[in-house]
């Protein structure tokens, strides 16, 4: 009987903390979308939201359309702008980041197939809060287009 109300307890605890609720919110992705270009090389948007109340890190990306995929920061002083490789991308807390032309994206590099315009690429992005990598179909486009249709 003791044990059935000590289990009880601990479950009534566990379900009305606050930190508990927030430690199950997973990163969400919105206007997902890549760029292809004709040489191989293709770049990827989205939207990251962080509804948890700790921040959270990008920490890998992959795919199994390219065999390379990597997080990039474009850096732009005075009339130069070049990209740079990036290991984490931090989510702050209840906040979004937008991978988008000009600034944080993903770069594809040697695809696995042929890939057009039209059709549709998998990624897999991991996170350091260590729950279940969040998989995203993002929409082919061609290289003229400048944002999510």
């Amino acid at each position: 009987m003791k044990l059935r109300s000590l289990l009880f307890a601990l479950m009534c605890f566990s379900a009305s903390t606050p930190l508990f609720a927030a430690s199950q919110m997973q990163v969400v992705t919105d206007s997902a979308w890549l760029r292809w270009l004709p040489n191989g090389v293709a770049a990827g948007y989205l939207t990251l939201k962080n509804p948890s109340a700790q921040p959270i890190e990008l920490v890998a990306v992959s795919s199994p359309d390219y065999a390379q995929v990597d997080a990039h920061q474009t850096v732009t002083k005075g009339t130069m702008s070049r990209m740079m490789k990036i290991d984490k991308l931090v989510i702050p807390a209840h906040q979004e980041i937008a991978l988008a032309p000009g600034g944080y994206h993903l770069m594809f590099e040697k695809p696995t197939h042929n890939i057009v315009p039209g059709g549709t690429v998998q990624v897999q992005l991991k996170f350091s809060d260590d729950k279940k990598a969040v998989n995203v179909t993002l929409p082919v486009r061609s290289p003229s287009s400048s944002s999510a249709h």
